[in-house]
């Protein structure tokens, strides 16, 4: 008997994993075998379990999706990391494969879209759904990017929560800097996204769907 592919779930909402769990339980080939409610518990547990495919959430609290990604791929290059984000823009899953993974899915995708994509990683392609995979092809060809693609990865990570209302110091507690740290990248922020407080970029985030209204 063919073995399953072992799947950890990562999201800080214990009602979608449920969701998600039992999704995946009911079919023949895949089967839940760890869960996380957190970045940090995803890095923690993934030596233990040593999942075949990791279904990734970005907006966590702590180290946040992107940066648990990074952290695993630092860890084990094979690391196969499907993320499942309701962000919709173009520049969350460009940040999200160039940290490591190895897809990307809309949260409000057709739930079997979900089973086609944790088949297709284990199978070592990369899945993109068609309409993102063509959002990107489109920005790519045409060299229109919005403006926060020109902040690092740091910056960016910052920029998202700021834009989503928190104040320095809650982001240097969420991310384990220091106040000062963040106050200095949110001045670089500022200036790249010529933003003169927290409300434009609020809007600037809201304009380029980075943020959900």
């Amino acid at each position: 008997m063919k073995r399953k592919t072992r799947v950890m779930l990562v999201d800080d909402h214990s009602v979608v994993r449920m969701g998600f769990r039992m999704l995946l339980d009911a079919t023949d080939d895949i089967e839940v075998v760890a869960e996380a409610e957190s970045g940090e518990v995803a890095y923690a547990r993934y030596s233990e379990c040593a999942p075949d495919v990791v279904v990734m959430d970005l907006a966590m609290a702590g180290m946040g999706g992107l940066e648990a990604i990074k952290r695993i791929v630092a860890r084990d290059a094979r690391a196969r990391i499907l993320v499942l984000s309701a962000h919709e823009d173009t520049s969350h899953p460009r940040r999200a494969l160039r940290a490591g993974a190895k897809g990307y899915l809309s949260k409000r995708s057709a739930p079997e879209a979900l089973l086609d994509a944790v088949r297709t990683i284990m199978a070592g392609r990369v899945y993109l759904d068609a309409a993102l995979a063509q959002r990107l092809a489109v920005q790519d060809l045409s060299g229109e990017h919005g403006p926060e693609e020109q902040l690092s990865e740091r910056e960016f990570e910052i920029f998202v929560h700021l834009a989503r209302g928190l104040t320095v110091n809650q982001i240097a507690e969420l991310l384990h800097l220091s106040p000062r740290t963040v106050g200095t990248h949110l001045y670089n922020v500022k200036q790249k996204l010529k933003a003169g407080n927290q409300a434009e970029l609020t809007l600037i985030a809201l304009r380029h769907g980075v943020i959900e209204p």
